[in-house]
């Protein structure tokens, strides 16, 4: 039995800096964050975010830079997400080997090497004219099968470039299983997939479609992307199958609003798994800092320890150069 108060003092470990530092359960490091990053064809300098404060659309050249930074403040690896000068309804640009992303993955792999991992958004609605995530039919669903000839094209387009890690985010069925054959085909065996595997369709990515320029032109994503209020057990069965298909690692996305599911995901493969701190948690913080109504860097530590503690191996971050510096 254990004892109870008054001789039981929870309090005891408590009550200095350096005692909860020495007793923490829960530590963050650098190298556990991915920044996401945008890159714009055709723009001369970086372009303002409005509804994400702090961040930019990115030039090839502000890109190199962030990156660097990125590297030097510890992160452990970044993931591109590119908009196109041009869109057509085939997402052309996801495997133009002078596609922005793949133009911007050869700069970084020869600025930075291995001094952190490169990743891609392996998608087509930064590229797509009509904002989905794949291929249409004539009565405008989204197709498929037909999607995942393109994704494994895009994903073997980004190797190719210079990615160490594809992350597959459309929620085609079959997707990883096409993207893990057509790199293995191609010579790229050795590079690993992080999958979307427990996607929602929530209503926190409004800023990105903003940054990313891909909020469909008619319709939503909920067709594709997992119901908030799905069945349960359909995070895990997606984990499961995405697994099956040979994903290396699993992403839940979004993070804060999702724990629940991160700690089944964590609990129940022996895999790393990701979550994705997104858009709209990072510009609510932003917002209420900027109106003085919350201690802008006590909640983002507090968001990230609660996403480590729930789980994630890894967390995608728009802080993760701040965080990663504030933690060396």
């Amino acid at each position: 039995m254990n004892a109870q108060y008054p001789v039981a003092r929870p309090r005891r470990l408590r009550r200095t800096a350096a005692m909860r530092r020495m007793v923490a359960g829960t530590r963050l490091h650098p190298a556990e964050l991915i920044l996401p990053m945008f890159v714009k064809e055709g723009i001369a300098e970086p372009q303002p975010v409005g509804s994400m404060p702090g961040v930019v659309q990115h030039t090839r050249e502000s890109l190199r830079k962030a990156a660097h930074e990125a590297a030097e403040a510890g992160v452990g690896g970044i993931i591109l997400f590119g908009i196109p000068a041009h869109k057509d309804a085939r997402g052309s640009g996801a495997d133009d080997p002078d596609g922005i992303v793949q133009v911007a993955l050869r700069d970084l792999a020869s600025d930075l090497g291995d001094a952190l991992v490169l990743m891609t958004d392996t998608c087509l609605d930064e590229y797509t004219d009509h904002g989905h995530c794949g291929l249409l039919t004539a009565d405008g669903e989204v197709d498929n099968d037909a999607t995942l000839e393109r994704y494994a094209s895009a994903a073997v387009a980004q190797a190719a470039a210079g990615s160490r890690m594809i992350a597959p985010s459309g929620m085609m069925d079959g997707q990883v299983g096409a993207i893990r054959a057509a790199l293995d085909a191609n010579g790229f065996a050795e590079i690993p997939i992080l999958a979307y595997a427990a996607k929602y369709a929530s209503g926190f990515y409004g800023p990105f479609r903003d940054a990313a320029e891909c909020a469909p032109q008619f319709g939503d994503r909920s067709a594709y992307q997992q119901d908030p209020a799905g069945p349960i057990g359909e995070a895990l069965r997606e984990v499961r199958l995405d697994l099956a298909e040979g994903a290396d690692a699993v992403m839940v996305k979004p993070a804060l609003a999702y724990l629940d599911i991160l700690r089944q995901v964590r609990d129940t493969v022996d895999v790393p798994v990701a979550a994705y701190q997104v858009s709209g948690e990072y510009a609510m913080v932003e917002a209420a800092a900027a109106n003085g109504w919350i201690d802008r860097e006590r909640v983002i530590m507090e968001s990230l320890i609660a996403i480590r503690r729930a789980g994630a191996d890894m967390i995608l971050t728009y802080w993760a150069t701040e965080v990663a510096r504030g933690l060396s």
